[in-house]
């Protein structure tokens, strides 16, 4: 994705893998509303939605019965173009990225894996080693390690990767089953001493199952399906038919001491990994990767100064840390064998939901969390100010305009200043000058309820968050915050 958005951005890249072919298993499925949001500024959102299963609902069992529906369309209207996730198969997810890098003329070189690297005066020479043992020199501007948990590049720059691992081992299965639970909505069950969460698939009776594996068959090597305890599925009424993939694996969580040495950064896996609880994982490492590209553009273009890219570790690893918190203490909850955590499993959990989850409110709350709308910037020092409910380093909220919204023209992938209402002389005169595309949207009521002041002026990043808020919108104010920063446009 970082590659797909710099060569869109009109900076050329060398993306290489040591794998001889993409991933044929389906990883990870969820494609948040947040990254679809990002993925409409490429042209993707519409493929990714059209190629996958909308996820429009959740439903919670305990003890085998269904306790909870929580609808995630009726939780999003209104706050995203996209009021749903999406299941889209990893595998499939980055067949689509390719296909949408080669029609760019980029293709991922493989079997070529990175070996060794420097930084110099003036970029990074990196050593790619071939399959026939052939290694050849390559230089460049900066190097970004999208390498996994087990990552060259973050070893390589010598950087830890505290933080933990799961007691209990888990599986995940791709299977084809019948039941209750396989209505093309995800089902989570929580009992006594395991846990089950089933993913719908694309095709009639397909699912993925991710689960705990029974305590007695944890020390063995090579299990299967059938080291799988049958107990709650059978409660749930899931008669599994077929099994197309299963695997067992260890879950942690881990968050890189820091995401950036010199002129070499660190996304995705290389940077964090935590549990599957929220479907989290794969969208926190797209949003690296669309953080970090238009900062690494403005810089080679000439558009800002080099420090633009300090902001990136603050910005982005603190994300990570208040994520892994949080899906830390939510994943300790579902997945102990302690008294506590059961009690709340079966006596708790049941009494409480069903109604927290009639509550609108908290159906947003739930939206906006699980849908990554609400991840700010409020702390970097790019984000100043504050007009209405709308502080610097949030997303910018979206407002529907009948047959289009406030969201088309970021797919123009740069800066450009929003105001709702009327836009003074002496600010165009501003934006004309600088090369800021201005954006000017007649007032209607649906801005002043998602916080927006009207005629205020909101400078919007590439990535769609905001920079600058001035309620006064003072012509002043945005030039001293371009020239603070040495943004130049145009």
């Amino acid at each position: 994705m970082l590659a797909l958005w710099l060569t869109r951005l009109g900076v050329r890249v060398r993306i290489v893998d040591k794998v001889a072919e993409p991933g044929t298993t389906s990883r990870a499925l969820a494609v948040q509303a947040r990254t679809l949001e990002l993925y409409r500024q490429v042209g993707l959102a519409d493929p990714v939605v059209a190629r996958g299963l909308p996820l429009d609902a959740v439903n919670f069992w305990v003890a085998g019965r269904k306790i909870a529906r929580a609808a995630f369309g009726a939780m999003g209207v209104g706050l995203s173009p996209f009021p749903y996730a999406v299941i889209f198969p990893q595998d499939e997810h980055e067949r689509l990225l390719i296909d949408a890098l080669a029609s760019l003329g980029v293709t991922v070189e493989r079997p070529v894996e990175l070996t060794r690297f420097e930084e110099t005066s003036d970029g990074i020479v990196a050593w790619l080693e071939k399959p026939d043992g052939t290694t050849k020199r390559c230089e460049a501007a900066y190097l970004a390690g999208c390498d996994g948990a087990r990552s060259t590049v973050r070893g390589a720059l010598g950087i830890g990767f505290p933080g933990g691992t799961y007691e209990h081992m888990f599986y995940v299965a791709d299977v084809e089953a019948r039941g209750p639970a396989m209505n093309r909505e995800l089902n989570a069950s929580l009992d006594a001493a395991e846990f089950v969460v089933i993913f719908p698939l694309k095709g009639e009776g397909r699912a993925r199952f991710i689960g705990v594996v029974r305590a007695e068959a944890e020390a063995r090597r090579d299990l299967t399906w059938d080291d799988v305890s049958k107990d709650l599925l059978g409660r749930m009424g899931v008669e599994v038919q077929r099994v197309n993939w299963f695997s067992t694996y260890h879950v942690h969580h881990r968050v890189a001491q820091g995401f950036r040495r010199g002129r070499a950064f660190l996304l995705g896996d290389a940077a964090h990994i935590h549990s599957p609880v929220g479907g989290q994982g794969m969208n926190t490492g797209l949003g690296d990767a669309m953080n970090l590209a238009w900062k690494l553009a403005d810089v080679l273009h000439g558009r800002a100064a080099a420090a633009l890219l300090d902001t990136y570790e603050p910005e982005r690893a603190a994300f990570a840390r208040r994520l892994v918190a949080t899906t830390d203490r939510a994943f300790v909850v579902i997945t102990s064998r302690g008294r506590l955590a059961r009690f709340i499993r079966r006596h708790v959990t049941p009494r409480v939901f069903p109604v927290l989850t009639k509550l609108k409110p908290v159906r947003r709350l739930m939206f906006r969390t699980i849908s990554q709308t609400t991840v700010h910037y409020h702390e970097s020092p790019m984000s100043v100010g504050r007009a209405g409910r709308v502080a610097a380093g949030d997303r910018l909220p979206w407002i529907s305009l009948g047959t289009d919204d406030n969201f088309r023209p970021l797919e123009a992938l740069g800066w450009q200043v929003h105001v709702y209402g009327t836009a003074t002389p002496d600010l165009t005169k501003v934006c004309r000058q600088r090369g800021l595309a201005l954006r000017v949207f007649v007032w209607r009521p649906a801005m002043r309820r998602a916080g927006l002041a009207r005629d205020a002026l909101y400078l919007v990043r590439p990535d769609g968050y905001i920079a600058l808020a001035d309620r006064a919108a003072t012509p002043a104010t945005l030039t001293a915050y371009l020239d603070a920063r040495s943004l130049r446009f145009g």
